[in-house]
């Protein structure tokens, strides 16, 4: 029995950006991506190998990283997490939401979006 069986493609996504944020982005490719992924970070090349070496790069420069999810939210084959993301303890972090479309238990594509967590928010609600 696999891992990832019996497990929501919510629990799946969520495991994927847990196992990445904590260092081990390689464990989070093998066990969750599929052939063919493709993703729309505008600052990589749209495959799977460009994306994971700069996720690596990424763990690498900051190992302290914090990584708390909000909410996700899961409809069919399509999910969505929103997250607050920290560099390490004293980073004011970003508000992230990641996108994900799934073919079977695997991640097919993936959208990040993110904002810088502002100081100082005139929103009584705050941003989360």
């Amino acid at each position: 029995m696999t891992e990832k069986q019996g497990m929501s493609k919510k629990e799946i996504a969520v495991s994927f950006l847990e196992t990445v944020a904590s260092g081990d982005v390689r464990k989070a490719f093998k066990d969750y991506i599929g052939n063919g992924f493709h993703h729309h970070n505008p600052y990589f090349r749209g495959d799977g190998e460009s994306l994971m070496l700069a996720m690596e790069d990424n763990a690498v420069k900051n190992p302290r990283k914090i990584f708390e999810v909000k909410r996700a939210i899961e409809e069919k084959d399509e999910v969505a997490v929103h997250s607050h993301v920290r560099q390490h303890q004293d980073d004011l972090g970003a508000i992230v939401v990641h996108i994900f479309r799934f073919e079977e238990d695997k991640i097919a594509e993936l959208w990040d979006i993110g904002q810088p967590m502002p100081e100082d928010t005139i929103n009584e609600n705050g941003v989360f």
